[in-house]
């Protein structure tokens, strides 16, 4: 009640004391498309002082009266420049022409903000989706979260997979929003390609520091995507044909300048191109794989106050396999749909609402029949969402947002069901899960004076379980004792968290910052995974009266200096983070153990650190640009169940992480980009004695994830040729006049693992030989997935 009545007095007496001020407010767009630009600078020129545009393009900048010389800049985009005689309140909408001039000394001119240094994010990374085409992809697919893997901070999940950890957390302690919308499965091919389409997107935001207040419900970090609007002026299309895939994406004006659309589609033709060069008697006879995905926005300018947008995506991965003569089937499809639905209207000049309904659905199922047995098994997680967040600009040294949010879960951790011709077979319960979860939440960035600027909220959150739902208590042995049945929207058990947020910087004098940062979070939701590696077949479960919420509380300290004028960047980050509440399987353990059982009931739970230094230098502008990348660090867990309680290393802990990304524009139609990443091999657990007793054979195995793979590096490389978009039209014999080409083109080569690398994907070891005769030997063979790998990718706009 307090904190209520300090809030609503801040505002009161930022509202009096503006009386002797005045707003310039409005939308930063792009003049060709009417794409709203988020992250332009706003400022006056001669107090330096102003704001960046929000996530919808809008800002507001309050200021005494007075004359003014107003600029507004962005990456890639000529300066607007204005001079503002401010008696009233201005609303100025800003339209930005994109550079007319490629050449340097004009791309640096263009932009000279140092946010890197004067903001008080850590962590935090924004790529630009123009320079993540031109880096090279496997099979010539450009990937958003692969590109993520190259931060310092970062580790990738394994060879080829888009799966990732962020600073020691697991990957269900990465919040992944897709129009703020949460994705909880971000991948294709069993993990081999992200979801996300890179020419439907428009800005990807990674926080991996000091998450603000605004955000809740993981531990580890934040990819916040944003996908286009849609070119309001005129229609356009762009594509690609790739060797395993092809995309296409149409958007334009549905009312010019008031409303647009956007629409992009993606599908794999694997199952077509490889399915006449199968044999009848090749192991991968019968088999067949395809992935699609669909994004589709639309938006509309109801007035100068109220704008709504629609935005969904649906995708899907389909694997089958058919054996005619064994009259064996199988057939495995998952996948994910999001709908989100904004509201965004202006209060004031000064107070901004954006009210979001939001729709997330992820499900996987195993279908398999053999005769006439039919198995079918299925698991998912669906949420009902509803958010409204306030952003208010009382003046340039304060920006304070507040919200709430509210979810309804649907879980669905297993249900299975069998049957042979009529007869059906008692498999258990369809059990489903549900769960509501709110917060609450305040912040305030504060410029307290030119050097100390402070960004203090807290987050109050809110989980509880409920029915119905079916407990199965267990005894000592492990059996089932009693089973309790809970009624519908019954109470079964509530959790409350605090999560208080603190981000503090502090100006030097010699164009450099000192950031500080604590973040206290709570996650109320879990991923229960028995492999090593994101699969399709993780089940995601809520807390219960027996898995507690996972508490994260990060600290972090780092040092930002810009060179150059803002040219280079570069930062030193440390941090230090304490996990509690973490799970794991037992030993033993599999998914189809939960029929007739609870999730929880094969869990183990227990506690983790992680801490380490990462190191990032960055050129942003220049025909030559790209960053180096490097982190250190260590990250340990304990469960009283594992490894007899001791400390072990987590499948996590990889020491050491380099990644070089670098990129050169020779001209306007040749290009080329490398990448270089080196890491600590894996951590796994691997068998250190066999023997004999009472004439069984026993595996004993060692400490847990005490083996180590030997390190994985790759270089990668990409070749880009942008075709002429003029062309000669000859007038007469003598005569021609350059003509714009209807349609422009790119042509990518891109090789992956240049050097042919053999990095390990995973070890399996075979056995031969008679323990009783003395010569049994145990072999350990190391599988690598992909040697050096061509690719040719035709990227086409009209």
């Amino acid at each position: 009640m307090r904190k209520n009545l300090s809030i609503l007095f801040i505002i009161i007496s930022n509202f009096v004391f503006a009386q002797n001020k005045f707003t310039i407010s409005g939308y930063v767009k792009d003049a060709s498309s009417g794409e709203v630009l988020l992250g332009a600078s706003v400022f006056v020129e001669e107090l330096m002082q102003g704001a960046t545009t929000n996530q919808y393009g809008f800002y507001s900048v309050t200021l005494p009266k007075g004359n003014y010389t107003l600029v507004v800049r962005f990456f890639g985009y000529d300066d607007y420049r204005d001079t503002i005689n401010l008696e009233k309140d201005i609303r100025l909408n800003v339209q930005l022409n994109q550079e007319s001039s490629v050449m340097e000394e004009v791309v640096v001119e263009a932009e000279r903000t140092n946010q890197n240094v004067a903001g008080t994010e850590m962590g935090t990374i924004q790529l630009e989706v123009s320079q993540v085409k031109k880096l090279p992809a496997l099979f010539g697919e450009v990937d958003i979260l692969k590109t993520i893997q190259y931060l310092p901070g970062v580790q990738s999940g394994g060879e080829g997979n888009t799966g990732f950890y962020v600073r020691g957390g697991g990957p269900d302690q990465n919040l992944i929003l897709l129009d703020e919308a949460t994705v909880y499965n971000a991948s294709h091919l069993f993990g081999f390609f992200s979801v996300f389409n890179a020419d439907a997107l428009k800005d990807v935001n990674l926080i991996k520091g000091g998450m603000p207040a605004n955000y809740g419900g993981r531990l580890s970090s934040v990819i916040d995507i944003s996908m286009k609007d849609g070119n309001s002026k005129s229609y356009h299309g762009e594509g690609g044909i790739g060797l395993i895939a092809s995309r296409l994406t149409l958007e334009g004006p549905i009312v010019k300048d008031q409303s647009s659309f956007i629409v992009s589609g993606r599908r794999t033709y694997i199952d077509v191109l490889t399915k006449p060069l199968i044999s009848d008697t090749s192991a991968f006879a019968g088999s067949s794989y395809y992935f699609y995905d669909l994004n589709a926005k639309a938006n509309y300018i109801l007035s100068d106050k109220d704008r709504l947008y629609l935005s969904g995506y649906f995708g899907r991965d389909v694997f089958t396999f058919n054996d005619n003569a064994a009259q064996f089937k199988i057939r495995i499809p998952w996948g994910n749909a999001t709908t989100s639905l904004r509201w965004n209207h202006l209060f004031s000049d000064k107070l901004f609402l954006n009210t979001t309904a939001i729709f997330s659905d992820y499900n996987f199922a195993f279908e398999a029949t053999q005769g006439q047995f039919d198995f079918k098994l299925f698991s998912g997680i669906r949420d009902w969402n509803l958010k409204t967040d306030f952003t208010y600009f009382p003046n340039v040294r304060h920006n304070i947002k507040f919200g709430a949010n509210y979810i309804f879960h649907i879980f669905t951790p297993t249900s299975v069901t069998a049957k042979s011709g009529e007869t059906e077979f008692d498999t258990g319960d369809i059990v489903i899960i549900y769960a509501n979860e709110a917060a609450i939440y305040a912040l305030d960035e504060y410029d307290v004076n030119e050097q100390l600027k402070i960004n203090a909220g807290l987050r109050v959150s809110m989980f509880q379980h409920i029915g119905p739902f079916k407990r199965f208590v267990k005894n000592n042995l492990g059996e089932t004792d009693s089973i309790i049945n809970f009624e519908k929207f019954e109470n079964i058990k509530t959790y409350f968290g605090f999560e208080p947020r603190l981000a503090i910087r502090y100006l030097l004098p010699d164009e450099s910052s000192i950031k500080a940062g604590y973040t206290h979070n709570y996650q109320y939701i879990h991923l229960s995974s028995i492999s090593s590696v994101s699969l399709p077949t993780d089940l995601w479960f809520p807390s219960t009266e027996i898995v507690k919420p996972q508490i994260g509380t990060q600290y972090s300290l780092g040092y930002f200096r810009n060179f150059f004028d803002n040219k280079y960047e570069s930062s030193v980050e440390v941090y230090y983070k304490n996990l509690d509440n973490l799970i794991e399987y037992k030993n033993a353990a599999q998914p189809e153990d939960n029929v007739n059982d609870n999730v929880d009931n094969q869990l183990t739970f227990g506690r983790g650190y992680s801490y380490g230094a990462e190191f990032f230098f960055k050129k942003r502008y220049g025909k030559f640009n790209g960053w180096i990348g490097y982190t250190w660090s260590k990250t340990e867990r304990q469960f009283d169940d594992i490894n007899l309680g001791e400390w072990f290393l987590s499948k996590y802990d990889i020491r050491h992480d380099l990644s070089v990304v670098l990129a050169y524009d020779f001209n306007e139609r040749v290009s080329v980009g490398g990448v270089f990443v080196y890491s600590t091999g894996s951590t796994l657990t691997l068998p250190v004695a066999y023997y004999i007793y009472e004439n069984r054979f026993i595996t004993e195995f060692g400490d847990r994830n005490s083996y180590r793979m030997i390190p994985y590096h790759r270089a990668d490389f990409a070749f880009t040729y942008n075709f002429p978009e003029y062309r000669r039209k000859w007038v007469n014999k003598c005569n021609f006049t350059m003509v714009e080409r209807k349609i422009k083109s790119t042509l990518v080569v891109s090789v992956y693992n240049l050097y042919n690398r053999a990095n390990p994907y995973f070890i399996y070891l075979t056995n031969s030989g008679d323990p009783l005769a003395g010569n049994f030997q145990t072999s350990a063979f190391q599988v690598s997935l992909f040697p050096i790998l061509p690719s040719v990718t035709w990227n086409f706009k009209f």
